[in-house]
């Protein structure tokens, strides 16, 4: 009687929800149904993107969110959007843009300076919302108009996320977004209305923004740059959101468009990523900084 008990109970017991994301699965779901290839993605980036989606809908189980994903445009839509990387901030990093004011702009405007060039070019790639491309303008205006002789400077801004580009445009924030910019800054950078502060026309002539895939092979740089040949390529928090093949032909694009000695800058997270590049030496910085060596094999 006992065992018939437990075999009853255990037949009204439910089956298992499968928690775990059929990322081969989705990939070719968007791959086949919407023409969007997602396998540059780190396995659990995807995870994590598929399962917050998931929570947002009805779908109990991934096999019915899978689903869901095949029928519903829109969701997929949202699913996609949730693989862009939008976030940013102002001087985001302190360490970062510590060693960027005190040691690496100084020192390719002195080398500009030295060689005679009239301009330092800078691609930010990866740049969301457009916040660290602004902090980067502010920090090379403040340095080229206290030197004797004034340096222009272009910053070419590129991200995949037409939403975040516009934001990035459109160049105004909250309050709460312009907390870690220091006040001289404000008053010399922003236009103030009410509680939203707009970059001012004369820092937003230095900065352009495009839309550019970082792992797309068919470009070496930003087409609205023309060429390369920068002098300095942020990416920061970025790169640990792609499987390692894709890693190395993203830093392969990015060393081929720094100039001879220009320097690249990652997040502090990404570090190990780059270390075993051939062609980045690391700098003897705290920073995730680098500078290239063409003639490294």
């Amino acid at each position: 009687m006992e065992t018939q008990l437990q075999s009853k109970a255990s037949s009204h017991v439910p089956a298992r929800t499968e928690t775990r994301a059929p990322i081969e699965e989705v990939c070719q779901l968007m791959r086949r149904t919407y023409g969007r290839d997602i396998s540059a993605y780190e396995g659990r980036f995807l995870e994590k993107s598929f399962a917050k989606r998931q929570a947002a809908t009805p779908a109990q189980s991934a096999s019915a969110y899978l689903h869901l994903l095949s029928e519903d445009r829109a969701e997929a839509n949202l699913f996609l959007d949730s693989l862009n990387i939008t976030y940013s901030e102002f001087f985001r990093s302190p360490l970062t843009f510590a060693h960027l004011e005190q040691l690496i702009l100084p020192n390719l405007l002195s080398e500009a300076d030295n060689a005679g060039r009239a301009e330092v070019r800078v691609w930010i790639a990866g740049c969301a919302s457009g916040q660290e491309a602004w902090s980067v303008a502010m920090l090379l205006k403040d340095l080229s108009t206290t030197r004797g002789r004034s340096i222009s400077f272009r910053i070419f801004a590129t991200d995949i996320s037409a939403a975040a580009l516009d934001t990035a445009r459109a160049g105004a924030y909250d309050q709460a977004s312009v907390q870690n910019v220091r006040l001289k800054h404000l008053r010399e950078y922003f236009l103030k209305k009410d509680d939203t502060y707009t970059i001012a026309p004369w820092l937003r002539s230095h900065v352009e923004f495009s839309r550019h895939d970082l792992l797309d092979g068919r470009s070496a740089c930003p087409p609205i740059s023309l060429y390369g040949d920068f002098d300095l390529i942020l990416c920061c928090n970025l790169l640990l959101y792609y499987r390692a093949d894709h890693l190395r032909r993203a830093l392969d694009k990015i060393s081929r468009a720094l100039a001879p000695g220009g320097f690249f800058v990652t997040g502090e997270a990404e570090r190990e990523i780059v270390a075993s590049h051939p062609r980045l030496r690391p700098v003897s910085l705290p920073a995730a900084a680098y500078r290239y060596n063409p003639k490294t094999t």
